[in-house]
């Protein structure tokens, strides 16, 4: 897949709210790889937290918004424990994840949960989930 960066791109409006919502500076990642390394989803992941930072620093958010990467996310924090320039990498995740929930595209449909599986979950596993997953 061919991506096209130029000044636009690098500049763009998606990218700078990241670094609004989330509070931090995609900027300061040189791409070590440690988080990516350390990250128990990487193997559900299509993109990984290294490549997402870089996609942000080339302002392309709208690439890992459209990989679903976001909702992969366990929210562990040993991405952001182990990086030596001290990003908050989850909060990143959850910032694509708002955005992305902002625009009203839903990762999870409420009504597609068969009642059995709403009648064996317990309620605060609901509440999160319809919280990370719906607008």
């Amino acid at each position: 897949m061919a991506i096209k960066v130029s000044v636009k791109t690098v500049r763009g409006p998606l990218a700078a709210k990241v670094k609004e919502v989330s509070g931090q500076d995609p900027n300061v990642c040189f791409q070590c790889g440690l988080c990516a390394g350390s990250c128990p989803m990487t193997g559900e992941m299509e993109i990984f937290t290294r490549k997402v930072m870089h996609l942000l620093q080339l302002g392309l958010a709208d690439v890992v918004i459209a990989q679903k990467m976001a909702y992969l996310c366990a929210s562990c924090h040993t991405c952001q424990v182990r990086c030596p320039r001290g990003i908050d990498i989850p909060a990143v995740v959850e910032a694509l994840r708002l955005l992305t929930l902002r625009h009203g595209e839903n990762y999870l449909a409420p009504e597609s949960i068969p009642a059995e599986r709403v009648r064996e979950m317990p309620q605060a596993a609901m509440v999160a989930g319809l919280r990370k997953f719906t607008a």
